[in-house]
C-alpha cells in the first residue's frame, strides 16, 4: 500500500462514493490546539485528530514531550474519530505532513494497513480549487480493534549504542542537531554517533513530497545498515520513515527522541556530522 495519496485521487475516491475516513491533525509547535483552524475550514467529513491528546500519552519530562500512546487509548481515540475494521484512512494537515505523519505511523504501528498521507495537505487540496467545510464534524463511533508493535521502536539504551550497529538520524533543523540553538529541550546538541537528516529536506517549496527519484538518491548514503530516527519528540521523525518507506527503505523511531534524551541526563555531542 502506498503511503501518499494525492489530491486528485482523494477527490476521484469522493466523486465515487468510497471516500476513506479522514483526519485532520493539524499542529505546529508553536500553535499545538489545531482545533480552531479545523473548524474555520477542513475537508469535507474530516474529523479532527489532537495530536497532543489523541497521539502521545502525558508523563514525566524524562519519558519525553510526546511518548506514544497505549493500544487502549489509542483504540479508544481512533473509535471516536469513527474508524472501523477494514476502514481506508486518509490523514492530512495544514500542508507538509509533519504532524499528519505521526497519525500515519501510530496507525500503521496499531496494525492498519491501508493509511496513507494526503500529499500536500490542505494547503494542495485548497489550492486545487477542492471544497472546504467549516464547523465540528462528530462521526458515530467506529468499533475498530488495534494491535500493537507492526512499526520498528527503539528505546534510549538501543538508540545510544545503534550507530555502532546501523545508522540513526536525526531530523532536527541542523542548527539543533549541531547545538547551536535549542528553543524547547534542557540541553543542545545531538546523540552521539546520529547523523543529520532533517526532515524539512524531505519536501519540495509546495509541502509536498520530493518525487521518487531525488527521495532515493538523498537516502543512497544509507547504506545497507539498519536505520532509526529520532527528531525533538518523535513527530517530524515519523515523517523522515514515511520518506524513507516511499523510497523503500525501512527505519524504526525512537519516540522519546530528544526531548527524552535530553532530560535524562544522557551523553550529548555537539557539531556537524552530515550523511
Amino acid at each position: 500500500m502506498s503511503v501518499l495519496i494525492d489530491v486528485d485521487e482523494l477527490q476521484t475516491l469522493l466523486a465515487e462514493g468510497r471516500s476513506p475516513r479522514l483526519l485532520d491533525v493539524r499542529w505546529a509547535l508553536d500553535a499545538p490546539n489545531g482545533a480552531p483552524a479545523h473548524l474555520a475550514g477542513h475537508i469535507p467529513g474530516a474529523v479532527y485528530v489532537s495530536l497532543d491528546d489523541d497521539l502521545a500519552a502525558h508523563g514525566e519530562p524524562t519519558d519525553g514531550r510526546h511518548p506514544l500512546p497505549t493500544r487502549e487509548a489509542f483504540q479508544a481515540a481512533a473509535r471516536s474519530w469513527g474508524v472501523n475494521d477494514g476502514d481506508s484512512v486518509v490523514v492530512y494537515d495544514a500542508g507538509p505532513a509533519l504532524a499528519a505523519a505521526r497519525a500515519w505511523w501510530l496507525l500503521r504501528h496499531a496494525g492498519l494497513t491501508d493509511v496513507r498521507i494526503l500529499d500536500g495537505g490542505l494547503a494542495a487540496w485548497a489550492t486545487s480549487g477542492a471544497p472546504v467545510e467549516s464547523g465540528p464534524v462528530i462521526p458515530q463511533p467506529g468499533t475498530v480493534t488495534l494491535s500493537w508493535g507492526h512499526m520498528p521502536v527503539i528505546d534510549a539504551d538501543a538508540a545510544a549504542t545503534f550507530p555502532s550497529r546501523g545508522t540513526l538520524l536525526d531530523a532536527r533543523a541542523g542548527e539543533r542537531y549541531r547545538g547551536e540553538v535549542e528553543p524547547v529541550d534542557p540541553q543542545a546538541g545531538h546523540i552521539p554517533g546520529a547523523l543529520s537528516m532533517p526532515t524539512a529536506a524531505n519536501v519540495g517549496p509546495d509541502g509536498r513530497f520530493l518525487p521518487l527519484p531525488e527521495l532515493a538518491a538523498r537516502f543512497a548514503g544509507l547504506g545497507e545498515a539498519p536505520v532509526a530516527v529520532y527528531c525533538g519528540s518523535g513527530v517530524t521523525a515519523a515523517h523522515a520513515i514515511a520518506a524513507l518507506e516511499v523510497a523503500g527503505r525501512e527505519a524504526a523511531l525512537y519516540p522519546g527522541s530528544w526531548s527524552q534524551w535530553s532530560n535524562q541526563g544522557r551523553p550529548v555531542a555537539t557539531g556537524a556530522q552530515a550523511v
